[in-house]
């Protein structure tokens, strides 16, 4: 995998990593370009979608963008207009067709978030007014917000210890990602940290 721009939310972290995918005029998806370094040691993979213009030692032209995830999800392919193109930079040609994979990667992760284990209203509200207060604070006590903010990560500690064991015993690894909105791994990793066990079991 090459490098390129990458987005998450906060939430689903890695879990569900997007990007800009690209597609060639027959449909597959192109390999990274390598980028030999001046100096002649070792080089550079990149898949960021903009250098996809098929000019010259580059990777080859892109036909089309599409969202990508982490979770392979994959969004609808939008088609550049190479006519349209001509000599300008892809990066700026191609700017709002990068711009519409990311908001289909935005509608799949509401659609994550909506498949996960719904939260009560009460809790939602109440988790919603103590950010407003704790913002209130910040701007007269930052050393009080750090003070909750700790208070915050015990009282999470204590909270999640037997839940994170009963999600445990009581749910697969796919039961528990599902409802989490994250992959399996990760969702073991999480239960592993909240109930204090090894995350190989």
């Amino acid at each position: 995998m090459g490098e390129r721009e990458t987005w998450t939310t906060e939430e689903f972290g890695a879990s569900h990593e997007g990007a800009v995918g690209v597609l060639l005029s027959d449909g597959t998806v192109p390999p990274p370009v390598a980028f030999d370094m001046c100096s002649g040691g070792g080089g550079q993979s990149v898949a960021q979608w903009s250098i996809y213009d098929g000019r010259n030692t580059r990777g080859p032209r892109a036909a089309a963008l599409r969202a990508v995830c982490s979770c392979s999800w994959t969004g609808p392919k939008h088609a550049l207009d190479w006519d349209e193109i001509g000599e300008q930079e892809l990066a700026e040609a191609g700017a709002g067709t990068a711009d519409a994979c990311m908001q289909d990667w935005d509608v799949h992760t509401a659609e994550v978030e909506k498949s996960a284990v719904a939260l009560p209203e009460t809790a939602t509200a109440l988790l919603a007014q103590l950010e407003e207060e704790i913002e209130k604070l910040a701007k007269t006590s930052p050393l009080a917000v750090l003070r909750v903010a700790r208070r915050l990560e015990v009282t999470a500690a204590h909270l999640a210890y037997w839940s994170a064991h009963d999600a445990r015993q009581g749910t697969t690894a796919e039961q528990a990602a599902a409802a989490l909105g994250l992959n399996e791994d990760a969702a073991r990793m999480l239960l592993a940290r909240f109930g204090r066990l090894s995350s190989y079991r």
